[in-house]
């Protein structure tokens, strides 16, 4: 199967294969556990955020060593879209 690499806003691309989920920041943040799993990657420096439009979702995604958080003005359901090339 052929890699798929998507725009998650701004000039950033990642690989599809590495996200572990996207999640939708409004939805998920409401739960402690969600923000302070939030807070404890951003303490470690592992937070990017890929615009500077309002935050709309988050991707986790696998890395070497630890997982990445990217933040993004783009909704879930765009992402998902960009990932089945149905956009």
């Amino acid at each position: 199967m052929a890699k798929i690499y998507i725009n998650i806003g701004g000039e950033t691309i990642i690989n599809s294969d590495a996200i572990v989920g996207i999640f939708d920041i409004d939805k998920t943040t409401v739960h402690k556990n969600n923000r302070n799993y939030l807070s404890n990657v951003e303490k470690r420096g592992k937070i990017i955020s890929v615009a500077d439009k309002i935050p709309k979702s988050f991707i986790v995604c696998k890395s070497k060593s630890e997982n990445i958080v990217y933040i993004t003005p783009l909704a879930p359901i765009t992402l998902f879209k960009r990932i089945s090339g149905k956009t």
